[in-house]
């Protein structure tokens, strides 16, 4: 089953290269990358349908945060400046985070499923940060959720 994320990119990229543009030239090959050495990672070669693609994506987004910061630390604004760039690249291709009253939302509602279930605490935790990350989808960063869900197990 092919990935029409996956597709989109390559059309993207194709599009990036007619433009010239640099920036999204490297960080889209970067990405395809990334994702085929996911698809062919183990014993088993198989293609990527879109969750694991946007899966992918996400941790670039989160490497490109991470080296921007350090960068930024090490007193090479250029380098950080670039990271950035790359970043906002990535962040066209992910679904839009959730706000934080939208998170608190879901997170509420989990909570209350939660207990229904019968789990309470520190113990509903892992359960409620797993039911809130398939409501919340991709572009929503884990450590908020997780952060949310503390907050409201409290």
């Amino acid at each position: 089953m092919a990935s029409p994320l996956k597709d989109r990119i390559q059309a993207d990229l194709t599009e990036a290269i007619r433009a010239q543009d640099s920036t999204t030239v490297s960080t889209l090959r970067l990405v395809l990358t990334a994702v085929t050495r996911a698809e062919t990672a183990g014993t088993a070669h198989s293609e990527l349908d879109d969750d694991a693609v946007l899966a992918v994506i996400s941790a670039e987004v989160k490497r490109r945060i991470e080296a921007a910061t350090t960068y930024s630390d090490a007193g090479r604004p250029d380098r950080a400046d670039a990271e950035r760039a790359e970043q906002v690249v990535l962040e066209r291709y992910l679904p839009a985070a959730l706000s934080d009253a939208e998170l608190a939302t879901v997170v509420a509602e989990e909570v209350a499923a939660a207990r229904a279930a019968g789990h309470e605490g520190k113990a509903a935790t892992g359960v409620v940060i797993k039911a809130v990350r398939a409501r919340a989808g991709a572009g929503t960063d884990g450590r908020r959720i997780a952060e949310a869900v503390q907050a409201a197990l409290a």
